[in-house]
């Protein structure tokens, strides 16, 4: 009588798990790559979204703030959940605006930390309005370890120091 084989060698079981380890290496940087520039992309977008905020405050003759202030000040949306609070955003580690008093020129920047992939941490996006209101997306990898230019969205530039 003839014995029928049962289940896998052990050399089958050992090439399939081979396998999977050869392409388990190759797809989980990809994958943290792609997160790295998701994450950026989407804190390019909020910041984004607060420039309508920032325009309008500025053709109403206030300034633009992130968390609320006085009359002569607007509240963009970005805001802190309470004055001295943190950011919105779990990227964004810290937020900052600056503009100049008349010319409706300055900033609004974000530095990523927080829940953001360890890639980017300290990463920086700059969303940039000139007096003419134009606005620019400038980002800096600042001290990130794991930075690579393919992180930067469409529409924004690599920038030594944003503007």
């Amino acid at each position: 009588m003839k014995a029928l084989q049962k289940g896998f060698t052990l050399i089958e079981l050992m090439i399939v798990i081979a396998i999977i380890g050869i392409l388990a290496a190759i797809a989980l940087p990809m994958y943290q790559d792609y997160i790295s520039k998701s994450q950026i992309t989407r804190v390019v977008g909020e910041l984004a979204a607060a420039k309508t905020g920032i325009d309008a405050a500025l053709f109403d003759g206030k300034t633009p703030v992130l968390d609320e202030g006085t009359t002569a000040t607007t509240e963009v949306g970005m805001g802190l959940q309470t004055t001295g609070g943190t950011v919105r955003s779990n990227l964004i580690n810290t937020l900052a605006t600056t503009f100049a008093a008349g010319t409706g020129a300055g900033s609004v920047t974000a530095t990523l930390g927080r829940n953001a992939n360890a890639d980017i941490h300290t990463a920086t996006i700059a969303q940039n309005r000139d007096a003419q209101g134009v606005w620019t997306c400038h980002i800096q990898a600042g001290t990130a370890t794991g930075w690579k230019d393919k992180f930067i969205p469409n529409g924004c530039e690599n920038s030594a120091a944003p503007n």
